[in-house]
């Protein structure tokens, strides 16, 4: 079953960002090649469902994060070869056979750019043939194992030999020899090679980032009491974040968080979120431990736009959202689900009883997991009698005389802070209404 997830919830969690800039995916895009950037959003838009596969990803990175090795291919070289791999016309392929001279003449300046860029690509695709093996041959994990053999596979073809045993300075038959094997007789076997080498691109960038930022590497489990068992885990974008643990079994796999405005709900979603996410790719988190049983998707509505294009308010939004997630849950799926603030776009009584039949429901799929936030303490009290597998959480607030103080901690229980009044008279907002008022009056 293939790992399902949507816009929202990449939007959520700040996949790719909207503009490109401060997106998870370029904490770890460190990769060299454009190829290898290429996949890596792969990666990032269809995440892993597959225990083994989870497991086997996690080993490699882990491996060349221990090593330290460099990545030992020149990236020009990737533009060059794949600008040559592009072109098939079989009219430009290189001849030992010298032109007329009326040829020359008439067709000089797009005849010598059309050589210079086969020529170009031909020393490109034969140095990273060259480099390609004996870097393979100095990496010793299991984990590598069957894509270390299947490089070796390719260059091993006796049909390369000879652009293997070349000379640094290739000769004009060597040109016309290899551009025939390279571009038309072993295209399709470069093309996998170089897709290999992208994937080392990614493996040994997403090493560098797991150093770099202390990240952990988690490990999927098939049988656990848990089905996530994360300590420390914190926002990667957010700085000087305060870590988290939770632990999340089949016992309490419904999370109903509660907390006052700004106490650091939405954050620690998202964390949970990223965390579980980028687990799944088979990365390294921001997290000191992680553990966790695969899932087949993750569903976020963290951030719920109105559809002002089907005329929809925010309610009905949250309405069809949550159609879709059960639509979902259905299928017999193992999720991840987080609502915040769920029904935050209609009155108190009706947010209230929905709350509860929602939360119930979900509550009876044992093998999934939710994180509920809400402001409606009232439900919980209800929620607390009604099921046995809800857990109920919380992020405190202490108050310093008037002015609120956040631990960004989780504690167990409910809590009935509410400070939105405090908030806003220490911003002195109906100070400034008032003052307003005075001056029209005055004028």
């Amino acid at each position: 079953m293939l790992f399902t997830t949507d816009k929202q919830t990449l939007e959520d969690l700040n996949i790719f960002g909207k503009h490109g800039g401060n997106a998870l995916f370029n904490i770890y895009n460190r990769c060299i090649t454009r190829g290898g950037a290429s996949i890596m959003e792969e990666m990032f838009r269809y995440p892993l469902s597959d225990e083994r596969a989870i497991n086997q990803r996690i080993g490699i990175i882990k491996y060349f994060a221990a090593s330290e090795k460099e990545f030992p291919f020149n990236a020009t070289h990737f533009d060059a070869a794949e600008t040559y791999l592009n072109n098939t016309d079989e009219r430009t392929r290189l001849s030992s056979g010298d032109q007329t001279l009326t040829r020359k003449l008439g067709n000089m300046i797009a005849v010598d750019v059309e050589t210079q860029i086969i020529h170009k690509g031909v020393q490109a695709v034969t140095e990273i043939l060259k480099t390609v093996g004996g870097f393979v041959a100095t990496l010793h994990t299991p984990f590598y194992q069957a894509e270390k053999e299947a490089v070796v596979d390719m260059v091993s073809e006796p049909g390369l030999l000879p652009v293997l045993n070349s000379s640094i300075r290739l000769s004009q038959p060597d040109m016309v020899q290899f551009d025939t094997l390279l571009r038309f007789r072993y295209r399709d076997s470069i093309r996998k090679l170089l897709r290999h080498i992208y994937f080392l691109d990614v493996y040994m960038a997403v090493a560098k980032v797991a150093v770099a930022h202390n990240f952990v590497f988690p490990e999927a489990m098939s049988n656990s009491n848990y089905l996530v068992k994360l300590n420390g885990v914190y926002h990667p974008q957010v700085k000087n974040a305060v870590p988290n643990t939770i632990h999340i079994s089949p016992e309490g796999n419904v999370i109903f968080l509660t907390g006052a405005n700004m106490a650091g709900k939405s954050t620690f979603m998202k964390s949970l979120s990223i965390a579980l996410y980028t687990a799944h790719m088979g990365f390294p988190v921001a997290a000191k431990q992680m553990e966790f049983v695969v899932l087949d998707g993750i569903y976020t509505t963290i951030n719920l736009p109105d559809n002002l294009g089907m005329g929809a308010s925010h309610f009905y939004a949250e309405v069809l959202r949550v159609k879709k997630i059960a639509h979902e849950l259905s299928q017999n799926k193992k999720l991840f689900i987080v609502f915040d603030e769920l029904f935050r776009g209609t009155n108190v009584k009706d947010a209230y009883e929905a709350t509860i039949a929602i939360t119930t429901a979900f509550a009876s799929r044992k093998n999934s997991l939710f994180v509920i936030s809400t402001h409606i303490i009232e439900a919980g009290e209800v929620l607390k009698e009604r099921c046995a597998n809800v857990r109920f959480l919380y992020l405190p607030t202490r108050m310093n005389g008037s002015q609120p103080v956040y631990t960004y901690t989780l504690e167990e229980g409910i809590t009935n802070d509410r400070h939105g009044m405090i908030i806003i008279s220490n911003e002195g907002i109906l100070n400034i209404l008032e003052a307003g008022l005075k001056q029209r009056s005055v004028v």
